[in-house]
């Protein structure tokens, strides 16, 4: 059984590294933080003193930390992963950034003889919690074979899915918040026809959920807009940096995304109002808003 280093005890990063452990991988943890790493090391893990000190006990090192500069702290950085990891060494970044970034990160991990991938999730707190994550991946395909059974821990084996070579799982993720976007937007604005109409969106939602227009947004978040919970499975100030790696993808392949730029105004605007620490789905406050409703 490989070695494990977990890189990255946040909101998602936490649950994950639990999950190894309780799975029997061996595993050792490095956070920034101290709490996390307490939590870890009393359910079984080992600490480490630097992501160095992670890479230099690992066979495989995971990572999963908010944006791009992040990852290259974590590898590149003085103590970083590249400063010890072995030739044959398979590192997996899970977190969400650029497609050129990863391609880049990939190209210098391989120069040190090492494989990496790009394996970015989708599943929010509550997937990461049930290890029923899905995670798209890009870079090497024996890589991945490798690394099957450690990811399988964090996620639904039947939803890790090789996307292609290196930066393309994080292309497949900005195409997932592409689609998580449009849905939740187009939730948010059903409920504000509802509640402008003097109708009950609980029993829209309902209705919806039993005919083509159901889906996992509406079934999960329609619940959070409806309730009003807001505390946050996945931050809209991480979204919104998702959503600015999406502007650029699509900027770069000239590909028209009205639909993504319209999410992309509203989640600005929840920013602008001092609410990137609440849930994204939060959106359907702006859509309230702009509608006369909050």
């Amino acid at each position: 059984m490989d070695c494990v280093g977990f890189i990255g005890l946040g909101l998602m990063g936490r649950p994950m590294a639990l999950n190894l452990v309780k799975k029997g991988f061996p595993l050792t943890v490095y956070n920034r933080s101290r709490a996390p790493v307490e939590a870890l090391v009393a359910a079984g893990a080992a600490e480490a003193g630097s992501p160095a000190d992670a890479a230099a006990r690992s066979d495989v090192v995971i990572t999963i930390v908010p944006d791009a500069p992040d990852v290259r702290a974590v590898l590149e950085g003085p103590r970083g992963v590249f400063a010890t990891i072995r030739p044959g060494s398979v590192i997996v970044d899970m977190s969400t950034i650029a497609p050129a970034a990863a391609r880049d990160l990939a190209a210098a991990a391989a120069s040190r003889g090492a494989a990496m991938l790009d394996a970015p999730v989708s599943g929010g707190e509550i997937g990461a919690i049930n290890g029923t994550l899905s995670i798209m991946v890009g870079g090497d395909a024996e890589a991945l074979e490798r690394v099957r059974p450690v990811l399988a821990a964090v996620g639904d084996p039947d939803r890790i899915v090789h996307i292609g070579p290196p930066g393309a799982g994080q292309l497949c993720k900005a195409c997932n918040q592409v689609c998580i976007g449009g849905a939740l937007a187009s939730v948010a604005e059903a409920f504000a026809i509802a509640r402008k109409a003097g109708i009950d969106p609980a029993k829209v939602r309902e209705a919806l959920l039993g005919g083509f227009a159901a889906s996992r947004v509406l079934e999960v978040h329609g619940e959070r807009i409806l309730k009003g919970n807001y505390a946050p499975g996945f931050k809209t100030r991480l979204y919104h940096k998702d959503l600015g790696i999406v502007g650029q993808t699509i900027h770069d392949l000239q590909v028209p995304a009205p639909v993504a730029a319209l999410v992309q105004q509203y989640v600005g605007a929840l920013m602008a109002a001092g609410r990137g620490d609440e849930d994204y789905s939060a959106l359907a406050k702006a859509v309230f808003e702009a509608a006369g409703l909050e």
